[in-house]
């Protein structure tokens, strides 16, 4: 067994995230650099991947200062589905189109027209989203020609960062599974797709498998990093599959809840099963051979933070005050309010939705408001509204015969206690949190171990690393029976909204 540290590096939206981790999964050291999002226009949302390298050479260069010995290797992981668009030079052409870019609706009608939406969920395990990268491609043809017309390489988020360290073309299959374009169950690029699209299959990177070595550091990279050359580094995970792995989701009967920007509830399977309405993401997972079943809300811990940004003025300043954080004041005052929130409801679309309305069109809204509500009854529906959409994919989960008796909870939302009681009660399911919660990184980290020899399969590195809190959020079945009705309820606002919304574009 080669021992060594061990390096998992996370290519964020917000920025880049690096851990150190020993060869018993304890983390030695941390380290995060930030970078910009861009917004060019309205729906647009746009990185230029020179950001994540200067980034992520900052985050290396801190940590391989706090190396003790060999690093065995490194893991990768990163946002999904953003396209990095690069020529014959490898030379990055314009700024990357990112994971919660809304601007390919057309795009995405197109490729349903093209393939057909039934073969399309058959072969990729998904309809078309805005999200997704290969109408993404569809896009820079129609409106950028002249920039289309110097492509040569299409990577993913982390994997620009990879050709950066190791000169490699390369990319994992639960990553890859996020594009559109790759064949579900021969986990490899289809040939079908992307011939009915007309993109190169020479444009894309060769597929791998997690805890597989993909390239070594180069001498120029270990010049700008001080990672040394000839350091394996694996092929990792998209974020969410590298996170299941940072918390011990890698067999059937396990799954996870993530509650930050986004929610996703997030669930292993040996084998892909695809949602036959495509309400459900069925991607590969990051550990060899398997599947996992994903729903996504997109404003899930986004809701919370625009209401303190927008509406919470009063608490944020009663905060700095007294050194608080101004989501516990928030928190504190929705707790005084009674479950349901006297009647109010809040429906969290306020950047469209993913799982399982896939309407980027779909917008917020408070239902119910009157003359008796107060502020802490809209943090009080802002917190259900996020459990209610979580439940509409629980729902559908649970259709396709995948039912875990636990989650692991993890995300920022997961330290309030308010919400991790609301969330066990809304989805009627215990959860669990980690002793030590450090994200995605953590499981590209431990697919790295697996890739050096360290440990020897995925399963080895999760018992012999993560560690979880021993209390459980237990669903109370006074407030499971209670949810239960008013989700009966909640059900019925986004059709209704959804029929005005077409109504008053009839108008216009």
């Amino acid at each position: 067994m080669l021992l060594g540290s061990l390096v998992g590096l996370d290519i964020g939206t917000g920025g880049a995230k690096g851990l150190l981790v020993d060869a018993e999964g304890r983390v030695l050291t941390r380290a995060m650099v930030s970078y910009p999002l861009l917004t060019p226009r309205p729906g647009w949302s746009e990185q230029d991947p020179e950001d994540w390298w200067k980034a992520s050479v900052e985050v290396l260069q801190l940590l391989s200062k706090e190396t003790r010995g060999k690093i065995a290797g490194i893991g990768l992981t990163g946002q999904m589905h953003g396209a990095v668009f690069l020529d014959e030079r490898g030379e990055v052409i314009r700024p990357a189109i990112l994971w919660n870019d809304a601007r390919t609706g057309e795009e995405c009608r197109q490729i349903e027209n093209l393939v057909g939406s039934d073969k399309l969920k058959e072969i990729a395990g998904n309809p078309a989203l805005a999200g997704f990268q290969a109408p993404k491609i569809l896009w820079l043809r129609k409106n950028e020609p002249e920039n289309y017309a110097q492509v040569r390489h299409v990577l993913l988020p982390k994997d620009y960062v990879r050709f950066k360290l190791t000169g490699e073309l390369a990319t994992d299959a639960s990553d890859a599974a996020g594009t559109l374009l790759l064949d579900l169950r021969k986990r490899n690029w289809s040939d079908e797709l992307l011939s009915a699209l007309s993109i190169p299959r020479e444009w894309l990177p060769e597929v791998f498998e997690g805890p597989e070595v993909t390239g070594k550091i180069t001498r120029e990279a270990e010049r700008l990093t001080g990672i040394p050359s000839e350091t394996p580094v694996v092929a990792g995970g998209g974020d969410n599959a590298a996170s299941a792995v940072g918390v011990g989701v890698v067999e059937e009967g396990t799954g996870l809840l993530s509650l930050g920007t986004s929610g996703v509830i997030f669930v292993h399977t040996d084998a892909p099963r695809t949602d036959p309405e495509g309400a459900i993401h069925c991607f590969c997972h990051a550990v060899p051979g398997k599947y996992h079943l994903m729903g996504v809300v997109l404003s899930a811990g986004a809701s919370f933070q625009w209401y303190r940004d927008r509406l919470a003025s009063e608490e944020k300043e009663m905060a700095a005050r007294l050194g608080l954080d101004p989501y516990e004041l928030l928190t504190a005052e929705a707790g005084r309010v009674p479950p349901g929130a006297e009647g109010l409801l809040f429906l969290p679309y306020l950047t469209g939705e993913r799982t399982p309305h896939m309407d980027p069109d779909a917008r917020g809204a408070w239902i119910g408001l009157s003359l008796a509500h107060r502020r802490e009854h809209l943090v009080r529906a802002v917190l259900e509204g996020v459990a209610f959409a979580l439940r509409d994919s629980w729902v559908r989960i649970q259709r396709l015969g995948e039912s875990p008796p636990e989650f692991r909870a993890v995300g920022g939302g997961m330290r309030s206690t308010l919400w991790r009681e609301i969330l066990a009660s809304v989805l009627g399911v215990p959860l669990r949190r980690l002793a030590v919660e450090e994200g995605a990184a953590y499981g590209a980290a431990l697919l790295a171990g697996v890739g050096a020899g360290v440990f020897p399969d995925a399963r080895e590195a999760v018992r012999r690393a993560v560690r979880l809190e021993d209390t459980v959020e237990e669903p109370d079945p006074e407030l499971v029976a209670l949810y239960s009705e008013i989700y009966q309820r909640y059900v019925r606002l986004y059709p209704a909204l959804k029929k005005a919304r077409t109504f008053q574009k009839e108008l216009d």
